[in-house]
């Protein structure tokens, strides 16, 4: 369609007699009006124009923007969950960063390994983990399959691509990602003054369920399913679903006896609401304040206010709300927490940075939780148990989230070794 939301037409070229369409501004000539071989042209070059996102390869061949932006358009419509761009869009777009840089003019169909290797050792220069780089480095050939399959490049420049193998561990200077690991519980309970009544209980059903955080986020009453002694989650949504995966999350009693605090009787509301808790927090300040309240400010609140508490938490918002706790639990400075317009830009780059380096040290974020759930399943179920409890379709995955119990390990040849 164009932007008008209709497709170019077929019509009758008076003057020669031939079938003609226009299409990104330029006329196609498609044979003798109204035969079949006219409307079948007319009906792939419609078909080859709506597939690159309403337009059409330019004469002399794309150069790696034009490919770029094509494929983006190809990108926005690809990767969309529920009607929202999933993260895997930004991925893209840091990936074709350094493509776009150093050889964003040149033709794509010249491109080859050694201009991917070069692109590589850039991303290496830039201090970026090895398995990242590994995955920006397939989201660029997996644009390049992209547009061998339109017919925008030669086949031939992504099966050479495809030749090019993997940074290898120990074998590169590219920086090494550390492993995530699970947080110690008494790191985990000193957040609890300094949270939300809904963040807290967040963090509580991820370390006993092994729940991702973008599950325990959207969770209502309509997916819960409370028969039996252990009751059953699904959720509407999850990580793996495009795979044709399903997903179902196991609430113990002590779970249960958590989210009965949060039940709400309308089915399809989200259980832990960040308006809830702005709600609660203002009623505290309220029962906590000593002074009467001045008729003039019983109701200061803006009618029509341009930021509204969402309904739910996002992944961030969650993430966010660790955070603060984890620097007001364990003192991060507060010249670091509030860094003031006023200085000077170098100190304010110097204690963002300082800052930075605070929070890797003291702060935890709520993926390790799942690293919890994990070590502990495996330690008391076995393997295929927290398999089954994480969601992994291989046991291996699992082995990344569930550590293992040394202290299990050396009981056992204390008493059998």
């Amino acid at each position: 369609m164009s932007k008008n939301g209709k497709v170019p037409r077929y019509r009758k070229h008076k003057a020669s007699g031939q079938a003609v369409v226009t299409l990104s501004g330029r006329d196609f000539y498609l044979g003798v009006h109204g035969t079949r071989a006219s409307r079948e042209k007319y009906a792939w070059l419609i078909a080859q124009w709506e597939a690159l996102g309403q337009q059409l390869p330019p004469e002399q061949g794309f150069t790696i923007n034009e490919l770029i932006v094509s494929f983006w358009k190809h990108c926005e419509r690809h990767y969309r969950k529920n009607g929202k761009p999933t993260s895997e869009l930004s991925n893209y777009k840091i990936a074709l960063g350094p493509l776009r840089k150093l050889y964003g003019r040149e033709q794509a169909a010249d491109f080859g390994p050694l201009k991917l290797t070069t692109i590589r050792n850039e991303m290496v220069q830039r201090s970026w983990v090895r398995t990242s780089i590994n995955r920006h480095v397939g989201r660029i050939t997996r644009m390049f399959k992209w547009g061998a399959a339109h017919e925008l490049v030669p086949a031939s420049v992504y099966q050479s691509l495809q030749t090019l193998a993997g940074l290898q561990k120990g074998r590169t200077e590219a920086v090494e990602s550390e492993p995530v690991k699970p947080v110690p519980d008494h790191l985990i309970d000193a957040v609890r003054p300094f949270v939300p009544r809904q963040v807290w209980a967040m963090i509580e059903l991820q370390r006993l369920t092994g729940m991702r955080p973008g599950e325990v986020l959207i969770m209502r009453s309509c997916d819960i399913h409370t028969g039996g002694r252990v009751w059953m989650y699904v959720p509407e949504s999850h990580k793996t679903e495009h795979h044709g995966r399903g997903r179902e999350v196991f609430l113990g009693p002590r779970a249960q006896t958590m989210l009965n605090e949060f039940w709400k009787t309308d089915l399809q509301a989200y259980l832990f609401s960040p308006r809830d808790a702005i709600a609660e927090h203002r009623d505290q300040l309220r029962e906590e304040r000593k002074s009467p309240v001045q008729p003039s400010q019983w109701n200061r609140r803006k009618s029509n206010p341009k930021r509204q508490p969402g309904e739910k938490y996002t992944v961030y918002s969650y993430r966010s709300a660790i955070v603060r706790g984890c620097e007001r639990a364990f003192g991060m400075p507060e010249d670091l927490q509030r860094i003031s317009r006023t200085l000077d830009r170098d100190e304010r780059d110097r204690r963002r940075h300082l800052a930075s380096e605070w929070r890797a040290e003291h702060c935890w974020h709520p993926n390790q939780l799942r690293h919890n759930a994990a070590t502990r399943a495996r330690r008391e179920a076995g393997l295929e148990a927290a398999q089954i409890i994480c969601g992994h379709a291989k046991a291996d995955v699992t082995q990344v989230y569930a550590e293992r119990d040394r202290q299990q390990a050396i009981s056992y040849m204390a008493q059998f070794g």
